[in-house]
């Protein structure tokens, strides 16, 4: 994927989100009837645009957000002009500030809605009892004493947890410690277990994982698998009498073999069968070949259905609720000083992964347009100064005191918002460049 591509993805994904947030201000301030002397998609100089009425809708050189400017609101004192955004009463001034984050949540409810109309996939996995296929050597969940094929049958309270539920609670949980109970040989097992930190990402990682089946998801023609009659849906168990339990272990054994016949074991219908395969050399430019035997395998089996509209808004709400659930927990466990702020991604980051995720298709482009887009109302209602959420705060504070705050008292506190988000930006900065390094 080039370069272009990314930048394309980027002020594509960025332009939708930072459009319809301003979209929700614009709209609430015309219902209110406060003046909108600008609409601008970018900050910096003009690029071009078109003015109507009393309001200039403009594209701007830097395209990292956008803004929509209201008379009035950044004079000192309203000048009893109606139309002024200091003219109007508080609690609509609430109302034209929080309509920004609002409408990103919105969009990010109706973009699943409309994917989960058409596509509706999960991992099998997520919804199936948390049984541990594997523990991983010296990790936080071998100390504590869980060993494979232990099922997890309450975690923090919850009875019976899939491994969707057990999965969201682990990577929130990072240096805590989770109350778990496994059912092993009949008997439940109180275990704690200290939740570890991923090296990578920062997040909780206990160290055990499910049940791994490796699956056919098709053959190529005319190479050895398909000669020897593997098919797809067929579940890999053995080669050459190893146990499989990922992909990665699957290409190394083929590596291994070096064009010698190789031992396959296999489940079809659930019924064991042994197949010999000899792998063939492949010639490429990139690493000087490799030896295959012609197959597109998976560890996660996915259920793909469709869903009608107000099951389709449900699961919408439900996937929604989650990923905000995970952002404040998230946010909890940063103040709490137990996580790493190493995950978080500025602009170089966001347009990596929307090019990754441009390039695997436009599910998994909505997909990611409606976690930005939850992301970016949740973080414009933390109550930091010249976000949104910190324009109520003062507003909410204001209307407590009944009286307001002075200018002078306004202005150093939009100074130390201003200073807090650029440092913010130059840290997000840093780790994009971080995490592009490492994995490039």
């Amino acid at each position: 994927m080039g370069f272009l591509d990314y930048v394309f993805a980027f002020v594509f994904v960025l332009g939708v989100m930072v459009l319809v947030h301003e979209l929700g201000h614009f709209l609430a301030a015309r219902y209110f009837g406060v003046r909108v002397e600008a609409f601008a998609f970018g900050f910096g100089p003009r690029l071009f645009g078109y003015k109507r009425g009393d309001t200039d809708y403009k594209v701007c050189l830097v395209p990292l957000g956008g803004y929509v400017k209201m008379a009035g609101e950044t004079t000192k004192e309203p000048t009893g002009d109606p139309g002024e955004f200091l003219s109007k009463p508080r609690w609509q001034r609430v109302i034209i500030a929080l309509m920004g984050p609002v409408f990103n949540v919105f969009l990010a409810l109706l973009l699943l809605a409309g994917l989960f109309m058409v596509r509706y996939e999960r991992l099998a996995f997520h919804l199936e009892p948390a049984v541990v296929g594997r523990v991983a050597e010296g990790s936080t969940a071998e100390q504590a004493g869980v060993r494979e094929g232990d099922r997890i049958v309450a975690i923090d309270g919850e009875e019976t947890p899939t491994w969707e539920s057990v999965k969201l609670r682990e990577i929130t949980a990072t240096h805590t410690t989770l109350n778990v109970t496994v059912e092993r040989a009949g008997k439940r097992i109180d275990l704690p277990v200290v939740i570890g930190e991923d090296e990578a990402t920062g997040a909780g990682n206990a160290g055990w994982s499910e049940i791994v089946q490796v699956r056919v998801v098709e053959t190529q023609e005319g190479k050895p698998a398909e000669q020897a009659g593997i098919r797809a849906g067929d579940i890999l168990v053995t080669l050459n009498g190893e146990e499989i339990d990922d992909l990665q272990g699957v290409v190394e054994l083929i590596q291994q073999s070096e064009g010698k016949p190789i031992q396959i074991e296999i489940l079809r219908e659930d019924q064991p069968l042994q197949i010999t395969v000899s792998a063939v050399h492949v010639e490429t430019q990139t690493n000087g070949g490799s030896w295959q035997i012609g197959l597109s395998l998976s560890q996660y089996e996915r259920i793909k259905t469709r869903l009608g509209l107000v099951d389709a808004w449900r699961a919408s709400v439900d996937h929604n609720a989650k990923s905000a659930t995970l952002i404040f927990r998230f946010l909890q466990g940063l103040i709490e000083q137990r996580m790493s702020p190493k995950s978080l991604a500025g602009p170089i980051g966001i347009a990596r992964l929307s090019g990754q995720a441009f390039r695997s298709g436009w599910p998994q482009l909505v997909m990611f347009m409606a976690l930005i887009s939850l992301n970016l109302g949740i973080f414009n209602l933390l109550p930091i100064p010249i976000l949104d959420g910190g324009v109520i705060t003062l507003l909410l504070l204001e209307s407590v005191m009944r009286r307001d705050i002075s200018f002078a008292v306004k202005e150093r506190i939009v100074q130390v918002g201003l200073v807090f988000i650029l440092l913010l930006f130059a840290f997000v900065i840093y780790n994009d460049i971080v995490n592009s390094l490492s994995s490039g």
